[in-house]
């Protein structure tokens, strides 16, 4: 330690206390175990606590890690990028987002013209998508869909369709339309019904003419809602034809999560307008992104908008490395492979613990749906925090979500191996059985 170096204070009450302390209230609600706990280091899939436990993250850190934690190549890119110059501010050029932006561009569909702005996080990406796609069509009306989630911003919250995420005063314009939740959607399963909905929507929710509908292309904290074949390409039809523009909402489900594509949105072969981005584009470093057809943004010329730390530069170091770590490992298609084989472990849970009403999801953005009642669908909220606290006992981080709070959701990093999946299946095993005990006791 030099005579400079500042002290960190690793004693847990120590640090609760500070907490508790100096952080507003606005931080005290997103604590998610009873009992807190600190992580001291992360390397992949795995983080370890102050204790020196080890645990499997299938949490991601909250869908930001994508290549592992402490990957040597992003920190490297990073450091190096540091020691160099570590802001840029946009109003200069810089060679590194400008790369950054090129290599965003080409993961996009064929065909079209693609322009990046770079952001700071994923709800401003949400928020100028919003400003976007009012400006160029000059409507001011938007639709989203219930259960969604698009960040803690006032504009963000006002397209977020969960209660508990929204606050008092948030902006107007917006109306809900039924997400087509093939679970427990009020239409039940299916497409149609929910695409009638959007038409109906727009003509007695709106002024008839709309500037776009924004879509998670799975919902992530909604409960890892996938939209059915046929729903994002037949809401894009719908929207275009009310003046308005798609956009896709790829902060969680993007960057090969699902396996099966690079976007989540290319599922249903729709070719979005706008399509925002962040957290696993830089793997832990905040970074964000607007990618839209070039004549979409070109209005936005007209008056100044910028982000101060949007493109900088040992951001976007990170996240071309993030880019080109995902191709070099294979972490798609990884994805792909070792989701496949969690999910069938989970059917198999399904099929041995009575709670769990549904198992869902693909690649590694999976989700396991706890209920009182199969045939009611009851949600079960006591028995998900039981188990979830059971998680924990077991070394496994997840979350829990939905707006009921009783989806256990699983995003792990794009990593997790096969040898994972036991580990991570045989302990949400011990994790039902502790917590079945536990509720019947």
């Amino acid at each position: 330690m030099t005579d400079h170096a500042l002290h960190t204070d690793w004693d847990f009450d120590a640090t609760a206390q500070r907490r508790d302390r100096y952080y507003a209230a606005s931080l005290t609600r997103f604590t998610p175990f009873r009992e807190p706990i600190v992580f001291r280091k992360g390397l992949g899939q795995y983080l370890w606590d102050t204790d020196g436990r080890q645990y499997t993250d299938m949490l991601g850190m909250n869908v930001c890690i994508s290549v592992g934690h402490s990957h040597p190549r992003v920190v490297s890119a990073a450091m190096e990028q540091a020691q160099e110059l570590i802001h840029c501010t946009t109003m200069f050029y810089h060679p590194t987002p400008a790369h950054l932006a090129e290599e965003l561009a080409a993961t996009m569909p064929e065909g079209q013209d693609w322009v990046v702005h770079l952001t700071n996080s994923g709800s401003e990406a949400v928020d100028l998508a919003m400003t976007m796609a009012r400006t160029y069509s000059g409507n001011l009306d938007l639709l989203a869909l219930r259960t969604a989630y698009h960040g803690p911003t006032a504009a963000a919250q006002s397209v977020t369709g969960i209660s508990g995420w929204r606050h008092p005063g948030l902006p107007g314009n917006v109306a809900f339309v039924p997400e087509p939740n093939q679970y427990r959607g009020i239409f039940g399963p299916g497409t149609r019904p929910y695409l009638d909905e959007i038409d109906r929507t727009i003509a007695s929710a709106t002024s008839g003419k709309i500037a776009g509908m924004i879509v998670e292309s799975v919902q992530g904290y909604g409960g890892i809602i996938e939209m059915p074949p046929g729903y994002m390409s037949g809401a894009a039809e719908r929207v275009r034809a009310a003046g308005g523009l798609y956009i896709a909402d790829e902060v969680q489900a993007g960057f090969g999560r699902t396996g099966a594509h690079f976007w989540a949105f290319e599922a249903d072969g729709v070719v979005p307008d706008i399509v925002v981005m962040a957290k696993g584009l830089g793997n832990g470093f905040p970074i964000g992104a607007v990618v839209s057809k070039k004549h979409v943004a070109a209005p936005m010329a007209e008056k100044f908008m910028f982000h101060t730390y949007g493109a900088n530069p040992t951001s976007a170091a990170a996240a071309r490395t993030v880019l080109a770590v995902m191709r070099d490992e294979g972490l798609q298609e990884n994805a792909r492979t070792v989701g496949a084989a969690l999910l069938e472990r989970l059917h198999d849970l399904k099929n041995r613990h009575e709670a769990i009403g549904d198992v869902r999801g693909k690649g590694l953005m999976l989700a396991i749906e706890l209920v009182s009642d199969r045939d009611a669908k009851t949600p079960d909220t006591d028995t998900t925090s039981e188990v979830f606290e059971a998680c924990r006992d077991q070394g496994i981080i997840l979350s829990k979500s939905g707006p009921f709070q009783s989806c256990l959701r699983m995003v792990p990093p794009l990593c997790l191996s096969l040898d994972d999946v036991d580990c991570v299946a045989d302990g949400l095993d011990q994790a039902f059985r502790k917590a079945a005990g536990r509720v019947n006791r």
